[in-house]
């Protein structure tokens, strides 16, 4: 996800992460994303679209 990183800010990675949770498993490893599985990684993009598209219809 680090390669990707610039297309969706670090807050917003965050706090999907904690609502969908995942974030528990990137403070385990000391803030890497390295353990976060591509399905968890893809659930959190998703969830970046839909709150984008939202904001976009608004």
């Amino acid at each position: 996800m680090s390669r990707n990183s610039k297309l969706i800010s670090n807050n917003l990675r965050e706090e999907i992460a904690k609502e969908l949770g995942v974030y528990e498993q990137v403070k385990k490893d000391g803030g890497s994303w390295g353990n976060v599985s591509a399905k968890d990684c893809g659930s959190i993009v998703s969830k970046a679209i839909e709150i984008a598209n939202r904001s976009v219809e608004k």
